[in-house]
């Protein structure tokens, strides 16, 4: 049994604009990698205190997973979801105003043993596995194009109209998250892909990953071979153009003209 490690190669995080925060966040060590999309603030901060809570809570759980000890996915997710309820104990100001004003991200974490790759999703996070000119995708499957439906159908509306629908919608979600509510945890989508030294691992969050998802730029092998050939950071300029071509919105109805992206480009290695 060949005891296996993450190699980083590289990581490239975006903000979706300069003058707001990024609430993505991603890290590695040993077997165990992750990336992190905090759920974007829907008020005002406050309820964590001054910071916002997407920033709050991409950071705790940052945190989180960088301290677990990578004892299998879904042991490492319970020790992150725990550390998360006790920081929001401690930093909570007040009650919220609803259930859509929790803290949520979505996250995608991969642990690495002696039999494969191990990989836990909550949200939209997605995650490659590249061997040679063979990719597999894991993670949750795909659904941009609910979100696209939904901000062409309010395109028209206020911005005040926007936020009411988009409140209603996370105050009733249905998809599980990494969050305050610790009942999300025993919904973790988890999976295992056989893997070996030599494999790539791409981990991106949804702002990234819309290369493939929405904009059909890339298929995921083409996103893969343009990361080997030129870095994360072609495929972020390519990500970007395609935004600044369509400020409006019309070709891609998105909420935002540019998300935040995250991706992370490791390799496995085995000692």
């Amino acid at each position: 049994m060949i005891a296996m490690h993450f190699d980083l190669i590289q990581s490239l995080s975006l903000a979706g604009k300069a003058s707001v925060p990024n609430d993505d966040r991603a890290g590695s060590h040993g077997a165990l990698a992750w990336v992190i999309d905090g759920a974007t603030d829907l008020g005002p901060p406050g309820l964590v205190g001054p910071r916002g809570g997407a920033a709050w809570i991409a950071e705790q759980a940052n945190r989180a997973f960088s301290a677990a000890a990578p004892d299998g996915i879904v042991a490492t997710y319970r020790e992150v979801f725990d550390r998360v309820a006790r920081a929001y104990d401690a930093a909570r100001r007040r009650e919220p105003i609803g259930r859509w004003e929790l803290p949520i991200a979505a996250v995608l974490a991969a642990r690495l043993d002696g039999q494969g790759l191990e990989w836990g999703a909550l949200g939209d996070c997605v995650g490659l596995v590249a061997r040679d000119g063979d990719v597999v995708r894991f993670g949750r499957p795909l659904a941009k194009q609910d979100e696209g439906q939904h901000a062409a159908s309010v395109a028209d509306a206020d911005p005040a109209a926007v936020r009411d629908s988009l409140r209603a919608r996370r105050a009733t979600r249905r998809s599980a998250v990494l969050g305050v509510e610790p009942g999300d945890v025993d919904r973790l989508l988890t999976g295992r892909l056989p893997c070996r030294p030599g494999d790539d691992v791409l981990l991106m969050t949804d702002g990234f990953a819309a290369l493939i998802d929405v904009y059909d730029a890339l298929d995921a092998a083409r996103l893969v071979a343009t990361v080997r050939a030129d870095g994360l950071a072609a495929a972020a300029t390519m990500l970007r153009a395609i935004e600044a071509a369509d400020t409006a919105r019309d070709r891609f109805p998105r909420f935002k003209g540019s998300d935040d992206a995250t991706a992370l480009w490791l390799r496995v290695a085995g000692g």
